[in-house]
């Protein structure tokens, strides 16, 4: 059977992905898809490649995106999976499968690249970047038509900005929330906000 909306097949490559790197505790799984090139050296030791090793003499630029498909427990998949379902598919049936796509790369080589570079650390993933980025992109379009677009709450907006504030207070972790990667997230957002705008002046033809 062949799954046709690409929100479906995001869902399900991150399930698989997920249940076959026992959620991020397999090394050699991840390595192909952390944002970072990295090895196991002796001793069970991780050896880290640098930003310019990974990019530049390894060329492995698919590593900009690709930690989207990594989730490191149950709850963080199921969370970030829910989103992609209920924003995902709206998107692809108002916009067209291709400004989806794209804003999904887009939104994910953005809020990856924030990540890293505010962080300092390569081990993180989920798309919840991206899931920020698919808010911050419905939320302009809804503001600058000034109409319901995507049949979403004005209040879960809010609620996805004001999680987003917890984050970077700390609040969510002294909640049992783990490491959360906020700037994954504010990355997202802007990312999603930008395409937005883009989209607006850019004219584009729907593509189912």
């Amino acid at each position: 059977m062949i799954i046709k909306n690409l929100s479906i097949q995001i869902i399900f490559i991150s399930i698989i992905i997920g249940i076959i790197s026992n959620f991020g505790s397999n090394a050699e799984i991840i390595s192909y898809l952390t944002f970072l090139k990295f090895e196991i050296t002796s001793y069970n030791n991780i050896g880290t490649y640098s930003f310019s090793e990974t990019y530049y003499i390894y060329n492995e630029w698919w590593r900009l995106f690709t930690p989207m498909l990594l989730h490191f427990s149950f709850t963080h998949l199921a969370f970030n999976c829910l989103w992609i379902y209920i924003l995902g598919l709206r998107i692809e049936e108002i916009d067209g499968k291709i400004i989806f796509l794209s804003l999904v790369i887009f939104s994910s080589i953005i809020s990856n690249i924030a990540q890293y570079f505010f962080s300092e650390s390569a081990f993180f993933g989920g798309l919840s970047g991206v899931v920020y980025g698919l808010i911050g992109f419905c939320m302009i379009r809804e503001f600058e038509a000034g109409k319901n677009i995507y049949e979403m709450p004005p209040a879960l907006y809010l609620f996805m900005i004001i999680w987003l504030f917890l984050g970077f207070l700390g609040v969510l972790d002294l909640f049992g929330f783990g490491s959360v990667a906020n700037f994954a997230h504010l990355g997202g957002l802007i990312s999603g906000i930008i395409f937005a705008m883009m989209y607006l002046v850019i004219p584009v033809k729907k593509y189912d």
